[in-house]
């Protein structure tokens, strides 16, 4: 065995290097390859080559560690890791004001949300609005700015729509 497998070794290390990217993971992945050889040696089929067999094992074994790696992340000490990939802002608040601006537009009127949705949101132009709207395109320009200049005022005042949070003390 070990005559038929010693001139596949650097073959199957070189694979594994290119797999894996790193010479010490790629060592221990061969030497894993070849345990697992000896181990299921009077198992493999006869007719099957030799090289492509190994390669195969090699292969999965490699597939498998990729995997767990991307699961796992990488290994890193804490002082080679830069602090902004350690800590990430908290994104609870932004949650928050997006609720609120929701709640504050729920509350304009009917007609000042719909044409503050259709230009802002929807990105339609004034006179599509006022297509969809069947209304003036001055009338348009008008019920956006109120809409807009209510909204500001409601988010302004800071008055929270839905008290999420509550100090207790």
């Amino acid at each position: 065995m070990i005559a038929e497998v010693q001139p596949l070794i650097p073959a199957l290390r070189r694979y594994a290097r290119a797999m894996l990217r790193n010479r010490d993971d790629a060592d221990d992945l061969v030497q894993d390859v070849l345990e697992r050889a000896l181990a299921n040696w009077q198992g493999r089929r006869k007719a099957a080559s030799l090289r492509s067999w190994l390669f195969a094992i090699l292969h999965n074994l490699a597939v498998d560690r990729l995997r767990h790696r991307a699961r796992r992340g990488i290994d890193a000490t804490i002082e080679s890791v830069p602090e902004a990939r350690l800590a990430c802002p908290p994104e609870q608040e932004h949650g928050l004001g997006q609720q609120d601006v929701l709640a504050h537009l729920a509350k304009l009127p009917n007609d000042q949300r719909a044409v503050l949705l259709l230009v802002s949101v929807e990105d339609l132009s004034y006179a599509e609005a006022a297509v969809v709207l069947d209304i003036p395109m001055g009338t348009v320009m008008s019920r956006l700015s109120r809409a807009r200049e209510r909204l500001r005022r409601q988010m302004r005042d800071g008055v929270r729509a839905h008290p999420t949070l509550r100090v207790v003390r």
